[in-house]
């Protein structure tokens, strides 16, 4: 054997001694190119280093880290990654982790201080104070698991505060090149937050149809109607209109959805679920042709947002302070946007004509949430297609 076949066979030697048999290099145009596994399936990457016989130990080396970071993120990265991540990953390497945190609450310049301060800081505080012990966490998964250890699994605290340190950790090995055994871990099943709760009161049928009756406003009467006929957010009343000839009520309020900085919801076609009278006979007050001729809604212009309009306009009805009190009796709480619940509620547990029931999905979809967020706040049963699910209202335009 030449001293050139040698090296070569020295360098594949060490790499299947230190990487595993499914680690090999070879000649790629005079660069060190590493394949991993076999043919073909194999993946391959090519490297800045020579295919020499004073480079081989540099990239046995370099090699090393990268199969270290590639077998450690179990298939979340390709070797690409792992190879950019090696650049500042060494087994000396001092992570500067307070610096880190700093340099993350720049980069996240979409959250505010106050949703900072109540739902990063708490955990990530709790990390680092790990992180500077003696006996310190060896990788992602079992900081996670420390620093997770003070919120009760299935909650939906402890699922913010997960979705906090998550978010660090991949932004640590991602954007500051710390080693890849800092990844977070997958969720496992008993993460899953489990407690449904309901936010705020729904208002039922009879309820609303009482407070209704007890407006003489016309222009406020109509607005009752709309937010319970249609699941409405106080807002949505300065943003609606119809389309399609008057056929079809559309809300082009955008709502702020957080994450990427300036994302909103989208314009939503509005569906209605009539309010009941107690012998199941549907209340169509033929609110779509009346915002297509252009009725007039209260003037809402408040600084304190549109819920407190209403809010301001309902607190001094004798109806609403009796429903209030109902609400308390129920240990709930009497917004304006418990007729937006009174929607959500009817939505998931009022059966369709055909006797079935609405999915969560279209109910989400509805009311301009992601299946996520409503079934958060709503979560119930299952149904189908979305006109054919929800009350149609028809309009015959003079």
């Amino acid at each position: 054997m030449s001293l050139v076949e040698q090296w070569i066979s020295n360098f594949r030697t060490a790499l299947k001694s230190k990487c595993g048999k499914n680690w090999t290099v070879y000649n790629s145009r005079g660069n060190v190119r590493l394949q991993v596994g076999k043919r073909p399936n194999e993946e391959t990457l090519s490297t800045a280093y020579k295919w020499s016989e004073d480079a081989w130990i540099d990239a046995l080396n370099r090699i090393v880290v990268i199969q270290d970071i590639y077998e450690e993120s179990k298939g979340k990265i390709d070797l690409k990654i792992a190879y950019a991540i090696s650049s500042g990953a060494s087994s000396i390497l001092e992570l500067d982790w307070p610096d880190a945190l700093n340099s993350y609450r720049a980069f996240k310049t979409n959250v505010s201080d106050k949703t900072w301060k109540s739902k990063h800081l708490p955990v990530l505080h709790i990390a680092l104070t790990l992180l500077n012990k003696k006996k310190k966490p060896k990788n992602g998964e079992e900081l996670s698991n420390l620093a997770l250890s003070k919120w009760t699994k299935g909650t939906t605290q402890r699922r913010h505060m997960r979705i906090a340190l998550n978010s660090f950790l991949n932004y640590v090995v991602q954007r500051q090149d710390f080693p890849s055994k800092w990844l977070p871990p997958v969720m496992s099943d008993d993460e899953a937050v489990t407690t449904t709760k309901r936010i705020g009161y729904p208002l039922s049928d009879s309820q609303i149809l009482r407070l209704v009756d007890s407006v003489n406003n016309p222009k406020w009467k109509f607005a009752l109607q709309l937010m319970a006929t249609y699941g409405l957010r106080p807002n949505d009343l300065k943003h609606l209109h119809t389309r399609n000839n008057g056929n079809e009520l559309w809300s082009d309020y955008r709502k702020s959805q957080g994450g990427k900085k300036g994302l909103t919801t989208q314009p939503r076609q509005l569906f209605p679920l009539f309010v009941e009278d107690i012998d199941g006979s549907k209340n169509n007050w033929n609110l779509m042709k009346k915002i297509h001729i252009k009725e007039e809604l209260p003037t809402i212009n408040d600084k304190g947002g549109a819920g407190q309009a209403v809010g301001r306009f309902l607190r001094d009805n004798k109806v609403w302070q009796q429903l209030k009190k109902e609400a308390e009796d129920e240990r709930q709480q009497l917004t304006p946007y418990s007729f937006r619940h009174r929607y959500a509620y009817i939505g998931h547990n009022r059966q369709k004509d055909d006797g079935t029931y609405r999915s969560p999905k279209k109910i989400a979809e509805a009311m301009g949430h992601t299946l996520d967020v409503h079934l958060t706040s709503y979560a119930r049963f299952q149904t189908k297609e979305m006109v054919e699910d929800f009350d149609r209202e028809t309009v015959e335009v003079n």
